[in-house]
């Protein structure tokens, strides 16, 4: 079936307000006939709201970087999906690499994160990813597998595939330069897919928006894309200029044409 393709920019811990609201006017005049292609943009919290009024009668997704899994609560510096809903967020990312590695988040709590996404009518763009010494032991898949077993448990049975968006980002491609060539990038989608087929069914898989993360770049975007299971891009760095995702996000356009 014909996926529409996503290009999402997350800006990570980038941009003040000001900035935001620079990059924002810029972009969406660039992005108004961007037909065929979901445009998505994760903010800081802070930016979140004045993003949001911005794109309001646009196609533009906004979403936030994280959240947590609870509606309330003692949860010191933490937000809920009802809070994001509340000044405007559509999608949230669920489980970046960042998330794991650098502040613990485990495949339990990225899989209730993305199962509350789903049920409070957030977009989760839900990662998974190895690192380079897992790729190098040939313990790829055992990760990336696990991480997506563990979000299907926790989701529910009658959730569509149109749903949820995953993005497979390789650990050892982000921000270092490094990529993984296109047809690496479509052997893990592709296992991918074929996964969510065996533990759901094909027409979920078939659904299902699977987003290639790691250094994508303008001058990589295009055979990228052309694999047959690559839906799109989580893309940072090449993300935080407005000229660079223009580009992206036409490779996206082109691609789906």
């Amino acid at each position: 079936m014909a996926r529409k393709p996503m290009m999402a920019a997350n800006w990570k811990m980038n941009k003040t307000v000001r900035e935001a609201r620079e990059y924002t006017a810029a972009l969406l005049p660039r992005v108004a006939d961007a037909e065929g292609v979901d445009v998505a943009v994760f903010t800081p919290f802070t930016s979140l709201s004045e993003v949001a009024r911005m794109v309001e009668d646009s196609s533009v997704i906004v979403g936030a970087q994280n959240f947590y899994f609870e509606d309330s609560g003692a949860f010191t510096g933490e937000v809920s999906a009802s809070m994001l809903q509340d000044i405007g967020a559509k999608a949230v990312i669920v489980g970046h690499s960042e998330r794991r590695e650098v502040f613990g988040e485990d495949d339990e709590m990225v899989a209730r994160k993305a199962a509350r996404a789903v049920e409070a009518g957030l977009l989760p763009v839900v990662c998974i990813g190895e690192t380079k010494e897992e790729r190098d032991s040939g313990g790829m898949w055992d990760k990336v597998s696990g991480q997506v077993r563990r979000v299907m448990q926790e989701m529910d049975d009658g959730v569509d595939g149109e749903k949820v968006v995953f993005a497979y980002e390789p650990i050892w491609a982000i921000g270092t330069g490094d990529t993984a060539s296109p047809e690496d990038a479509q052997d893990a989608i592709g296992k991918i897919r074929g996964l969510l087929a065996e533990v759901r069914d094909q027409d979920f898989a078939d659904a299902v928006r699977i987003l290639y993360g790691g250094s994508m770049k303008p001058d990589n975007v295009a055979d990228i894309m052309a694999q047959e299971d690559v839906d799109g891009g989580l893309v940072g760095g090449a993300s935080l200029e407005v000229e660079s995702f223009e580009k992206l996000i036409s490779a996206a356009a082109e691609d789906d044409s």
